[in-house]
């Protein structure tokens, strides 16, 4: 409980006390003068105002200001009605009671917020830099790219960075919501915001810290509660014209019946005091932007980020979600997975190409090179030449060498075996004379087949696969993963125009998602109802044009923001239809007299706190 929270407490106590106190003087007859202006009147008013000033200074302030119509106004204009009726003890109560409802409701958005503001305590302090043999602390602003810093253990991470020196277990609970370590050593990226456990570290700077990971989560959580859903913009554009039409409705009750049918002013002066307690519109004000705040809460504490209430609302409708392959459904890392012999060893095969690819960066001939395991002297290659969507032609150990795919080998008039697989397949020959197979994967990431399969129980109903790879591959791994669609063989431009294709397709109240993490995905994570990028090894650009943000890029936890969302929007929607089905009920008792200020004081105070505990609920991850 803050310090903000103990002196409201300390304030309803003694106000409560007091109040105990004249009501029981008044009830048991001993003190009569309670019950007498100017004194009965003086005896509740210092303790309503000790509990009540600051509810009428900001009425007044608004007032001042032309904001006329809020719940400060008609909780002082309702207190100072009884009060002027005579009703003492019910002006009392009202305030004190709404105070402690603004208390409890206080507490709730503090709770509801901590969950998303615990991601405020990442950001490091001070980075750790080697001057003359001793370390310094300097600010992480001041470092930039290239520049080496020291990680001690037990110390967070200020900035991303490559490992050169040392090894360590890496603690990213902050940031993704695991609980397990991850090991880091020399070559190994990290990113800023997680906690260095066990050893100490030296780690290359990649990235400035206003574009590090760190500044960047920190930029959505800030940013998080400025997006609000329809449902929250419903409430507020609700509650803007409902309190000047209950403020003019409690007038029109406590004037037109008096001098309609004579007499009574006192009485209809209560109705509307009474009309106007029931009518504050905190239950709901304050309930749905705290559900959403809870929503959001929960996602943060399984490691996703959710940039907005808007996104969040979207994600509960969604029906439709689109991957990109690589990186998002598969690693990545292409792997080769099978060498099949021509007219010489599965050993030499892989030589002749691992030396045919020497000099080429592309993922296939690292693959290739990992494969064959042995340094490659590029001394031995002369004459290459790479051919644009063929392959590689060079002079080796004085053989010609060809290294690629089938249109390579036919346009060189070369007799193959073709071979059919869904990963990547080069042919190797030498000489005109076929020499042998090698067969090149992209492995499937671990979890990716339960996530699909999760995806199916929480009631999406359709997975979509787009890459740019060929039709085999993508057909493989759609036929692994249980995908209901896959388009393969697309430019950036044309997963855009699948994505509107889809869309097209989607009815009203129902969302698509793209999953990517590419800078090549920025355009359809921008296209689609909601972005969802990968956070740990996506693309800047990708999570700039995401809404939502997989701290750990675990597809898997996609299903649980659905879950999440959904259970958010069950509890808003429950909140707005039990505080305005109980307010109408109680208005309606209170306008013909059948509801006293007590009820009046539980048709606001208790709603709001039964509303806002369910609100509560959001916040739990199941």
């Amino acid at each position: 409980m803050t310090e903000k929270h103990k002196k409201m407490l300390l304030r309803i106590l003694v106000t409560f006390a007091l109040f105990m106190g004249l009501l029981a003087g008044e009830k048991s007859g001993r003190i009569i003068w309670l019950e007498e202006f100017p004194a009965g009147f003086l005896a509740y008013f210092v303790p309503y105002c000790l509990i009540g000033y600051d509810i009428i200074w900001k009425a007044a302030r608004n007032i001042r200001h032309g904001q006329v119509f809020d719940e400060n106004f008609l909780m002082m204009i309702a207190t100072f009605g009884a009060f002027g009726v005579g009703e003492y003890s019910e002006a009392l109560a009202v305030m004190l009671f709404y105070q402690v409802g603004e208390l409890f409701q206080s507490y709730a958005v503090s709770r509801s917020r901590q969950s998303i503001t615990e991601m405020m305590n990442i950001c490091p302090e001070y980075a750790n830099i080697e001057e003359d043999g001793q370390l310094v602390q300097v600010d992480p602003d001041d470092v930039e790219p290239g520049m080496v810093i020291v990680i001690k253990a037990g110390e967070r991470i200020p900035l991303d960075g490559r490992v050169i020196e040392g090894e360590s277990m890496i603690d990213t609970a902050a940031l993704t919501g695991e609980s397990v370590p991850r090991r880091a050593s020399a070559g190994d990226e990290i990113i800023s915001g997680c906690v260095n456990g066990s050893g100490t570290l030296k780690v290359k700077v990649t990235k400035a810290f206003e574009d590090s990971t760190v500044a960047k989560i920190l930029e959505l959580v800030e940013n998080a509660g400025s997006k609000k859903a329809r449902v929250e913009n419903f409430i507020t554009r609700f509650a803007r014209y409902y309190t000047p039409v209950v403020t003019i409705g409690a007038a029109f009750l406590a004037v037109i019946p008096p001098l309609l049918f004579g007499g009574g002013w006192g009485e209809w002066i209560q109705r509307a005091c009474i009309f106007l307690v029931i009518s504050c519109p905190c239950a709901l004000v304050i309930s749905v932007p705290l559900g959403f705040f809870g929503g959001i809460g929960a996602a943060s504490r399984i490691g996703v980020l959710v940039k907005g209430s808007n996104f969040l609302e979207a994600v509960a409708e969604m029906t439709t979600i689109v991957f990109d392959k690589t990186g998002t459904l598969t690693k990545g890392e292409f792997k080769v997975t099978q060498v099949l012999s021509g007219n010489m060893g599965e050993e030499e095969v892989l030589r002749l190409a691992a030396l045919g690819e020497g000099y080429s960066n592309h993922p296939i001939s690292n693959s290739i090179r990992a494969a064959y395991g042995k340094p490659v002297d590029v001394s031995l290659v002369t004459d290459v030449e790479e051919i644009p969507g063929h392959g590689v032609c060079a002079q080796i150990e004085g053989s010609r060498i060809l290294v690629g795919n089938g249109k390579l080998m036919e346009s060189q008039g070369i007799s193959y075996d073709e071979y059919q697989s869904g990963g990547t397949v080069v042919y190797v020959a030498r000489d005109k004379s076929f020499a042998g197979t090698i067969v090149i994967s992209d492995t499937v990431k671990e979890g990716a087949q339960e996530a699909i399969r999760r995806m199916k129980q929480v009631g999406v109903r359709k997975c979509v696969m787009l890459t740019g790879d060929r039709q085999e591959a993508a057909q493989a791994v759609a036929s692994e993963l249980g995908l209901d669609e896959v388009h393969a063989e697309l430019l950036p431009a044309d997963k855009v125009n699948r994505v509107e294709e889809l869309l097209e397709r989607q009815q009203k109240n129902q969302r698509l998602a793209f999953v990517g993490d590419g800078i090549n995905d920025a355009p359809v994570l921008t296209r689609a109802d909601i972005g969802i990028a990968m956070g740990s090894m996506g693309s800047d650009a990708a999570i700039e044009a995401a809404d939502v943000v997989l701290m750990d890029d675990d597809v898997r936890k996609i299903a649980s923001v659905v879950q999440i969302s959904r259970k958010t929007l069950r509890i808003v929607k429950q909140n707005i239809v039990f505080a305005l089905g109980v307010k109408a009920l109680v208005l309606l008792l209170g306008a013909f007299g059948m509801a006293n200020m007590w009820e009046a004081v539980f048709a606001d105070v208790g709603v709001s706190v039964i509303a806002i505990l369910n609100a509560m609920r959001a916040l739990k991850v199941e």
